[in-house]
């Protein structure tokens, strides 16, 4: 099973997408604090609509607590200061792939704490800031789970 792990998400209708995405591709959500919202905004259920049921997702106090309770996975952190881009990255079953802020990213010094070359990013045209963070997640995804092919889809 995928990780996915979204480090202080602020958006509720971001994470109620990829609550969505989650239990429609199999992937577990990990959600680190502090939150911009709480669990049960009126916009992340109505963005999640009826697949809550479906998924675990989880709130973890910091991402190293996250990390400990998945018995300490690899993880692909998607950033746009990345050199490498996410389709050279070849993901397994129980990776973690996480996602930062939508208003600042993920922080220096979880990037920094990162193996070499875990560091990825998705290609843009240039002068472009980012992508919306619950099309990121489905992107990175979709890739991870068509590497690993595609378990328990239909």
């Amino acid at each position: 099973m995928l990780h996915v792990i979204l480090y202080q998400p602020e958006i509720p209708p971001n994470t109620g997408n990829v609550i969505r995405l989650c239990a429609n591709a199999g992937a577990s959500l990990h959600l680190i604090r502090p939150l911009g919202f709480t669990l049960d905004h009126a916009k992340l259920r109505r963005a999640g609509l009826d697949y809550h049921e479906f998924v675990s997702v989880q709130v973890h106090d910091d991402l190293p607590a996250c990390l400990v309770l998945l018995r300490q996975p690899r993880v692909f952190a998607f950033t746009g200061s990345a050199a490498r881009r996410y389709t050279d990255a070849r993901f397994a079953d129980d990776d973690a792939l996480l996602f930062g802020r939508e208003t600042s990213g993920l922080p220096a010094a979880v990037l920094r704490s990162l193996p070499p070359g875990h560091c990825l990013r998705l290609p843009m045209q240039p002068d472009n800031r980012s992508l919306n963070l619950s099309n990121s997640v489905a992107i990175a995804v979709y890739e991870a789970w068509r590497q690993m092919g595609f378990p328990g889809a239909v």
